[in-house]
């Protein structure tokens, strides 16, 4: 059995992808789904669940966020694109639950949504995803 802690608050998700002289953190989604509950049924068969990008938080929480982000994504050794999913607590302190790796890349999804926030189009989105694909053997070190 596993067990964990329940961590009460905001859900937000940190995009990250590589531009032009590495990577980058993306304006953060807010997630608001019906009672909380930002489960599969709400993801992807109800649209009751809103999404806020831009967040709404305080600038300086925001900035803070991605740039732990964008820390995590490297420390992780993450390349390409990812998604970094935030717990943020009334109080304003904030829990990381995960980094995916390959996160959804469908016309609605939150990589896209944080990307046209920043001005990016779906297609250079998925073209610069493309670009900056290696083979392992392939990547500078």
């Amino acid at each position: 059995m596993v067990a964990e802690e329940f961590i009460s608050g905001q859900e937000l998700t940190a995009s990250i992808i590589h531009r032009e002289g590495g990577e980058v953190a993306l304006p953060l989604v807010r997630i608001e789904a019906p009672q909380g509950n930002y489960d599969y049924q709400n993801k992807y068969f109800t649209d009751d669940t809103q999404y806020f990008c831009p967040s709404g938080i305080r600038p300086e929480l925001e900035e803070e966020i991605r740039e732990v982000s964008l820390k995590g994504f490297r420390i992780l050794g993450c390349r390409g694109w990812g998604r970094a999913d935030v717990m943020l607590k009334p109080d304003g302190s904030y829990y990381f639950l995960e980094m995916n790796t390959s996160p959804g890349m469908t016309g609605h999804s939150l990589v896209p949504m944080a990307a046209k926030a920043a001005g990016i189009s779906y297609a250079d989105l998925c073209v610069g995803i493309l670009e900056d694909a290696r083979l392992d053997s392939q990547r500078p070190r």
